[in-house]
C-alpha cells in the first residue's frame, strides 16, 4: 500500500512539474527569484521531449508499482485520468518534437509579456 501511494504522489509531482515547465514563467510575476527554476525547468523539459529521453520521474514510478505489485497503469483516479496526460499511447517522435516546441514557444510568449510588461510599468514611473 505504501508503494502504491508513493507511485501516485510521483504521478502528482510529476504533472506538477509538467504545469511549472509550462506555465511557471507566470509566477515569475509574483516571485522574481523564481525565474531562474523555471528557466532549467522549461529547458529540461524542451529537451526532454527534443531527445526522446525518458525523465527520470518515470522509470522510478514504475518500480514504485513493481514494489506495490501493480501490473500497468489501471486502478484509481490518479491512474485513469492524470497517466494519460502525462504518458499519451501513442507517443512518436514527431508528437515529441511538438511538445517540445509548445514549451518553448509558449514560454518565449509568457517571457515576452513579461517584459512588456515590465516595460510598461517602468514608463509610467
Amino acid at each position: 500500500m505504501v508503494y502504491r501511494i508513493l507511485a501516485d504522489a510521483l504521478v502528482l509531482l510529476h504533472l506538477a512539474f509538467i504545469l511549472f515547465v509550462l506555465f511557471g514563467g507566470f509566477l515569475v510575476l509574483w516571485r522574481r527569484w523564481v525565474l531562474w527554476f523555471h528557466l532549467a525547468a522549461a529547458a529540461w523539459g524542451a529537451i526532454i521531449e527534443f531527445t526522446g529521453w525518458i525523465c527520470p520521474l518515470t522509470p522510478w514510478e514504475q518500480a514504485l508499482r513493481i514494489e506495490a505489485s501493480q501490473v500497468g497503469y489501471g486502478g484509481g483516479f490518479i491512474e485513469h485520468y492524470l497517466e494519460a496526460l502525462i504518458y499519451p499511447a501513442d507517443l512518436t517522435p514527431r508528437i515529441q518534437m511538438s511538445f517540445g516546441l509548445i514549451v518553448v514557444f509558449l514560454n518565449i510568449g509568457i517571457y515576452a509579456y513579461i517584459g512588456l510588461r515590465r516595460r510598461r510599468l517602468q514608463f509610467r514611473s
